[in-house]
């Protein structure tokens, strides 16, 4: 009971520090200025480090002192959480861009610089000051890569968690309880998402320089597209968390006393007692004389050994794919909503974390209810974990019809006059109302005109006059926002983009309801499939095959799917923001019907291909199943997962059993 509040509590800790990465995905991404694909790589470095130690974590860790192993890594979890955080207190201070009048107003500025003599030489030369001094220190904009090193090393911690800790459980329980011990676990992770999110809405409202700058001088509010908020603050709390976390496996035993009930079979007592008892004494034996050399002998057997499993092979095909859907819709959620529907990031991450991961907690907790309750087997597990898939992905479907239309942005998605946009992005930036003003097309400082069109920049809009500074700036005589009606009236616009259409709300609503249903359905077959692994696996090669698994999940999933999402979404970007010295920056703006298109086009079709390998693994099972049906009726014996006997595996494998293993370890079908 101690070992599992435990690991829920890690389990927890690395949840909520994941998860909060996730929510801080688009605040990274301005604040250092770079574009999706590279914050892919940022997320998945996570898994590189995991693959660095997985499999001899999850190989010779099963053999050494596991709930020690899993406490050095949540140790080393927390060094890297800390680091994420170190480039805020490097770096300089966040700009943003505004216009100097919305800064500081004590002399109104045109934004249509007809010429440069409107504004005072000594400004333009202490702008040109700073700019040139931004360059010089653009190397602060690297320091990315100590958010990088950071999440390598989070990585690296987290590896022993999962194989050691669910095998740890699995050694130790009641066989009949496993299924729903782990789902307690994995359901008690879950709470650590809810609070990552609501940590990230949180800390999403708070500005990025808080503690180091005087807010009353900040000129954006938390609802402004070039807002940062403070980011850094969640890692520092959340690497306390996995300090802490890990101090309690520093006091729990190697091993634990095997249960009674694990004696409990079909085959007689005295057969079950003698086995065990010479378990007992082999182990005695060779704990003596196993050194690590011997352990590394049996590396390559083993691996044969799982990839001769024709269930074990499917099912990791069909995981690895469905991962990379998985992954890539979920690290990119919260950017997809604040693109797609026009909210902000706080609120987008409150959302997730109180309304969209509750639904996942209670998905992985009936999986494994529903095994316990009606007592289910592997090919039972099996059909569990594809229904769930197939309705899940199905109800994504309907995604494609709840999506916004693009905002009406004079030069990007509609043109001056207000007919769709189809020229050249950055031509279409300039028209005739506004050649006069000495613009550039490298500005983002979004205004929204009185005609409900949103412009790129003031000087862009042609505004020649202005009143107010900060977020209650009002700009006037805006040549390009009457250009549809009465060119001689005076058009105002205001600070900030203007916001989506009337039915964006509505559409936000059904596909929060749509999202909600589906992540219940895509997480009930979660336990299922940890329990069709674990069942079909010979005893001692339990933590090697989790390890695998979760190595491959790691490499072929974890690591590409946050990059070419990353690199997909990057294409429907209809204005990329300049850093200071040049070179493109992060984006600005998306094409909302591609972004929609790609994002979950991407998500389905991943989605459709595992579906077709977990048919294969169901056919596999079934066939088996109906072979074993047959022999063991006339044999008067039930069968396993695996076509050998059970007492042909242990027979076979004295050397490598632990004193851990009993007869009756496996569930049979």
């Amino acid at each position: 009971q101690i070992f599992l509040g435990a690991l829920s509590f890690v389990y927890f800790a690395k949840a909520l520090s994941g998860s909060y990465l996730k929510s801080t995905i688009t605040q990274i991404e301005r604040r250092f200025d770079i574009p999706s694909s590279l914050v892919g790589v940022i997320d998945g470095s996570f898994e590189i480090g995991n693959l660095l130690i997985i499999i001899l974590v999850s190989y010779f860790g099963a053999k050494l002192h596991r709930p020690r192993i899993i406490g050095a890594g949540c140790l080393i979890m927390s060094v890297g959480t800390f680091l994420i955080a170190m480039p805020q207190f490097f770096m300089g201070r966040y700009r943003y861009e505004r216009f100097t009048s919305t800064i500081n107003s004590t002399a109104s500025i045109s934004p249509c610089l007809q010429n440069k003599n409107q504004t005072p030489v000594s400004s333009l030369e202490k702008s040109q000051v700073k700019i040139n001094a931004g360059c010089e220190k653009e190397t602060g904009s690297s320091m990315w890569i100590y958010v990088l090193l950071g999440n390598l090393l989070r990585g690296i911690g987290e590896t022993p968690i999962q194989p050691l800790g669910i095998t740890y459980i699995d050694d130790y329980a009641i066989e009949e309880n496993a299924p729903l011990y782990i789902g307690c676990v994995q359901t008690v992770a879950i709470i650590g998402p809810i609070f990552g999110f609501l940590l990230g809405s949180l800390c999403a409202k708070l500005y990025v320089d808080t503690g180091f700058v005087d807010l009353d001088s900040v000129t954006i509010t938390h609802k402004d597209v070039q807002w940062v908020g403070a980011w850094w603050l969640g890692y520092l709390i959340a690497g306390v968390i996995s300090v802490l976390a890990g101090i309690p496996f520093w006091f729990l035993p190697k091993h634990l006393p095997k249960p009674e009930r694990r004696k409990d079979s079909n085959t007689s007592s005295e057969q079950s007692k003698f086995i065990t008892e010479d378990n007992k004494d082999q182990h005695k034996f060779y704990q003596q004389q196993v050194k690590i050399t011997e352990m590394a002998k049996e590396f390559l057997p083993s691996l044969k050994s799982l990839f001769r499993n024709p269930v074990y092979s499917l099912y990791l095909c069909a995981s690895i794919i469905q991962f990379n859907s998985l992954i890539g819709m979920v690290t990119y959620k919260p950017k997809y909503i604040e693109q797609q529907y026009g909210q902000t990031s706080s609120k987008t991450n409150f959302v997730i974390g109180l309304i969209n991961i509750p639904a996942v907690a209670f998905g992985i907790f009936s999986g494994g209810l529903i095994l316990k309750k009606f007592r289910i087997g592997v090919l039972g597990a099996a059909k569990l974990s594809l229904g769930s898939s197939f309705f899940g992905y199905l109800l994504l479907l309907s995604l494609f019809a709840m999506g916004c239309k693009n905002s009406d942005v004079a030069g990007l998605t509609v043109s001056y006059h207000g007919t769709k946009q189809m020229t050249n992005y950055e031509q279409g930036l300039f028209s005739e109302c506004n050649t006069d003003c000495a613009c550039s097309k490298n500005d983002w400082d979004p205004i929204c005109g009185e005609n409900g069109v949103t412009y790129v920049s003031a000087c862009l809009a042609g505004c020649h006059a202005s009143n107010g500074s900060g977020e209650n700036a009002v700009f006037f005589n805006c040549s390009c926002v009457g250009t549809l009606e009465s060119p001689s009236r005076n058009y105002s616009a205001v600070v900030g983009p203007c916001q989506k259409g009337n039915e964006c709300p509505k559409m936000f609503l059904y596909f929060l309801v749509i999202s909600v249903i589906s992540s219940y359905a895509l997480s009930v077959g979660g336990t299922p499939g940890y329990i069709l692994l674990l069942r079909c696996i010979k005893p001692h090669l339990k933590s090697f095959a989790l390890g695998i698994y979760t190595m491959a999940i790691r490499v072929l999933a974890g690591i590409p799917a946050p990059v070419y999402f990353g690199m997909a979404i990057d294409t429907t970007c209809l204005k990329w923001g300049s850093k200071r010295c040049g070179g493109r920056g992060a984006c600005r703006l998306y094409d909302s019907s591609a972004l929609r298109y790609v994002y979950l086009g991407l998500t389905l079709m991943l989605g459709t291909v595992s579906i077709f390998f977990s048919v294969a693994v169901l056919w596999v099972l079934w066939k088996r199943s109906s072979s074993h049906d047959e022999t063991l009726s006339s044999n008067g014996e039930r069968g396993t997962c695996g076509t050998k006997s059970r007492k042909d595996n242990f027979v076979n494998s004295d050397h490598l059993i632990q004193a851990t293993y009993w007869p009756e370890k496996e569930t049979r079908l």
